[in-house]
C-alpha cells in the first residue's frame, strides 16, 4: 500500500469515526481532568488528581468531581484542611468518579491525548487503587482520542504544538480560566485547587467544540492539501467521488456545449 493510500485509508477511518460521533452525541461524554504534575516525580509516586470534568456533547452538562467540591462538604475547606486530608478527599472523589462512569458505562468517553499511565484511563485508574479504592474500568472500546482522530484526519502536521492551545488560537475559541501546563503545575504547587477545576471545565467546553467544528468541516487548520490526502492526486480524485453528481453535469455540459459548436459551424 502507497504512502498516500494509507493516508487516506486512515482519514475515510477518522471521519466515519466523526460521522458516528456526531450521530449519537446523546451518548457522547466528553472527559479532561487535571492533576500534579507528572514530570520529574524522581520519588516514583503517582500525581495527585485535583478534578474531573464530563460534559454531555449534545446537551453541553457537565458533571464535575473536585477537591476543594468534596473538601466544602466535609468542612475542610482551608487550605490546610485539604493538603492534610489530601489523600481522603481524593479517594471520595474518585468514588463519585467510578460510580457515574459505571452509571455510562456504554457511552462513549470523548478525550485528548488520556492515553497512558502519565496521563489519562490508566493513571485515573492507579491513582485510585494507591488510594485504597477499586476503579470501575471503562473499556477501551468506549474511549475515543480526538487528538488522535485529528491527526489521523488531516495529517500529523496539520497544527503547531501544543495542539490543543494552537487550536484555541487558530479557531479563535474562547478561553478564560484555561491553564497550560506548566500553570497547572505551578497552580498545583500552590494549591488553586478552584483555578485548577475552571481550567478543567473550560477544557471540556474547548474540546467539545473542537469536536463540532471538526465533524462539520469548520474547523481551522494548518493543514495542506498533501498533508490530508497524502498528495494532490488523491485529492482530486476523491473530491470527484464525492461530487460526482456535479462532475458529471459540468461533463454533461461541455460535452453539449462542444457539439452545439460543431453543429453552428
Amino acid at each position: 500500500m502507497s504512502k498516500a493510500s494509507e493516508r487516506l485509508r486512515r482519514r475515510r477511518e477518522a471521519k466515519k469515526q466523526l460521522i458516528e460521533i456526531n450521530k449519537n452525541r446523546n451518548n457522547v461524554l466528553v472527559i479532561h481532568y487535571s492533576c500534579e504534575s507528572f514530570y520529574n516525580r524522581l520519588d516514583g509516586t503517582s500525581p495527585r488528581i485535583t478534578s474531573i470534568a464530563v460534559r454531555n456533547l449534545a446537551t453541553g452538562q457537565t458533571k464535575s468531581f473536585s477537591i476543594h467540591q468534596i473538601a466544602e462538604r466535609d468542612k475542610k475547606l482551608s487550605i490546610e484542611s485539604i493538603n492534610v486530608h489530601y489523600d481522603e478527599l481524593e479517594k471520595k472523589m474518585l468514588k463519585e468518579f467510578y460510580d457515574y462512569a459505571e452509571k455510562h458505562k456504554n457511552d462513549t468517553w470523548l478525550h485528548w491525548n488520556m492515553r497512558n499511565i502519565n496521563y489519562g484511563f490508566a493513571a485515573l485508574e492507579h491513582r485510585y487503587k494507591v488510594i485504597g479504592g477499586k476503579p470501575f474500568e471503562i473499556h477501551e472500546s468506549c474511549r475515543c482520542d480526538l487528538s488522535l482522530l485529528l491527526d489521523q484526519l488531516y495529517g500529523d502536521d496539520y497544527i503547531e504544538h501544543p495542539h490543543l492551545e494552537s487550536l484555541v488560537e487558530k479557531n479563535s475559541l474562547t478561553h478564560p480560566n484555561f491553564l497550560k501546563g506548566p500553570d497547572e503545575a505551578k497552580a498545583f504547587e500552590n494549591s488553586e485547587y478552584v483555578k485548577l477545576h475552571q481550567s478543567t471545565l473550560r477544557k471540556v467546553d474547548i474540546i467539545s467544540h473542537i469536536a463540532d467544528r471538526a465533524a462539520s468541516s469548520t474547523l481551522k487548520t494548518d493543514a495542506k492539501l498533501t498533508g490530508i490526502y497524502g498528495s494532490y492526486f488523491v485529492f482530486v480524485i476523491e473530491k470527484i467521488k464525492e461530487n460526482w453528481f456535479f462532475v458529471l453535469l459540468g461533463i454533461i455540459g461541455s460535452v453539449l456545449s462542444i457539439t452545439s459548436r460543431f453543429r453552428g459551424c
